[in-house]
């Protein structure tokens, strides 16, 4: 099944992001090899593609995972909670319907 887990960015944690994308990104690149990574991006805190030093406040990720607890147990190794990139982490069932 697939969940969605959706990481809520503290203030001000630009600089942490960007030293720990690349760990980050090996995990959520571990899971597309897997294939089992339906997307994952960050939300820009402004309207633009690039926010530049306006950062970000948070990233969704939808992988598939054997149950909500497994879910859970990767996003609380996640190396963005772990660097107090993210302040809160919610993880929920998500059933894809389209496309």
């Amino acid at each position: 099944m697939y969940y969605v887990i959706i990481g809520e960015d503290r203030a001000n944690s630009l600089e942490k992001r960007l030293q720990t994308r690349p760990q980050h990104v090996e995990r959520l690149q571990m899971l597309k090899d897997q294939g089992r990574l339906l997307l994952a991006g960050p939300f820009p805190a402004i309207d633009s593609p690039d926010p530049g030093p306006a950062g970000f406040t948070g990233s969704i990720i939808i992988a598939e995972f054997d149950s909500l607890a497994s879910a859970q147990q990767w996003a609380d190794a996640d190396p963005y909670l772990a660097a107090g990139v993210y302040r809160r982490v919610t993880v929920r069932p998500f059933k894809k319907t389209l496309p």
